[in-house]
């Protein structure tokens, strides 16, 4: 059952896919169009999942379950996984590769390997301060307060 992002309760749990370029306006519309869709069919052992989309930046898609009410099954990942995939096919874009980093680089975001992330830290080209995109937070919560953080305050910090 979908719900607006923001009406999910901070416990919810979050999951975030950054996209490896910005999305357009017609993009972004279509997305959130097929992610409603899914989330309204979207199920646990034959539990309707109470669940809710955000597109910051035109960069990232971020599913919110609240799991007060029912808890995601391994069946249910898979299922939004798989709709993740579906996006990825659909728009030309890398959603699923974990070996990136998301960060902000003056006015723009950028997205690049992380062994490349790590090289322009050496070079001191980013630093310590340099925002970063943790996408490895669990809840709403922690999405709202630690999701956009100095490199420092994340597990970022080791390349500094």
């Amino acid at each position: 059952m979908f719900v607006p992002f923001n009406e999910l309760p901070d416990h919810a749990r979050v999951w975030i896919y950054p996209a490896d370029r910005e999305l357009t306006k017609d993009e972004t519309s279509k997305i959130k169009k097929l992610a409603e869709d899914f989330i309204n069919q979207w199920t646990a052992h034959g539990a309707d999942l109470q669940a809710g989309v955000h597109l910051p930046y035109d960069r990232f898609i971020v599913l919110g379950l609240n799991e007060s009410i029912q808890s995601a099954s391994g069946c249910s990942i898979d299922t939004s996984v798989r709709f993740i995939q579906s996006l990825e096919e659909q728009f030309d874009i890398v959603l699923l590769d974990k070996m990136n980093v998301t960060f902000k680089s003056e006015n723009t975001i950028d997205y690049i390997p992380l062994k490349e992330f790590r090289a322009k830290a050496r070079k001191k080209q980013v630093t310590s301060d340099v925002i970063v995109f943790n996408n490895l937070v669990l809840n709403k919560m922690e999405y709202d307060t630690l999701w956009e953080v100095p490199a420092s305050s994340s597990w970022h910090s080791r390349y500094f």
